[in-house]
């Protein structure tokens, strides 16, 4: 896969060459309130992301794929499928640069991932986590005909001391 395209936006696999706007959305403590690994702590930190993910994308199987969301000419995220061991689900995740949110571009960055799993990979069974108050990302979920399955606590975002609550969603095609 070298690219994915929809109707607004086009999917690359995420390069070193996206550095500073990687890192400008990986460190906004805003974008990333509800989020366990991320604020990123340094662009070092960013850089060693972005090699990872560069690294398994050249790899003949990958075992995920880490994607930049462009609109138009503009870097403004990210969406990643990670396979499980056996290669049969999918854990689909994005974050967006703040100044892109509330347009509809996670979910149809996240919708083409899944159809480009679902044909290309065989991949019909997907999950997605969530900070139970990350509204915004749970209706992105629901958007793509994922269901709540369940609601539990232990989640430990980066940037928060109490232990949360985490939404788990599905989706069987």
């Amino acid at each position: 896969m070298k690219e994915l395209t929809t109707e607004r936006l086009v999917l690359k696999p995420m390069s070193k060459d996206y550095l500073e706007t990687t890192h400008e959305y990986a460190s906004d403590k805003e974008t990333c309130r509800f989020m366990v690994y991320l604020p990123s702590d340094s662009i070092e930190d960013t850089l060693y992301y972005l090699i990872d993910a560069e690294t398994e994308f050249a790899k003949e199987t990958p075992n995920y794929y880490e994607m930049a969301i462009f609109c138009g000419d503009k870097h403004i995220g990210a969406v990643s499928l990670y396979l499980d061991e056996d290669r049969v689900k999918g854990e689909l995740g994005w974050t967006l640069n703040k100044k892109y949110h509330g347009h509809g571009y996670a979910t149809e960055a996240a919708r083409v991932l899944v159809e480009y799993a679902s044909e290309e990979l065989g991949i019909r069974h997907f999950i997605a986590h969530c900070d139970a108050e990350n509204i915004p990302s749970s209706r992105v979920m629901e958007k793509l005909g994922m269901k709540l399955v369940s609601e539990y606590g232990g989640r430990k975002n980066k940037l928060s001391d109490e232990e949360r609550m985490e939404r788990l969603y599905e989706l069987v095609l």
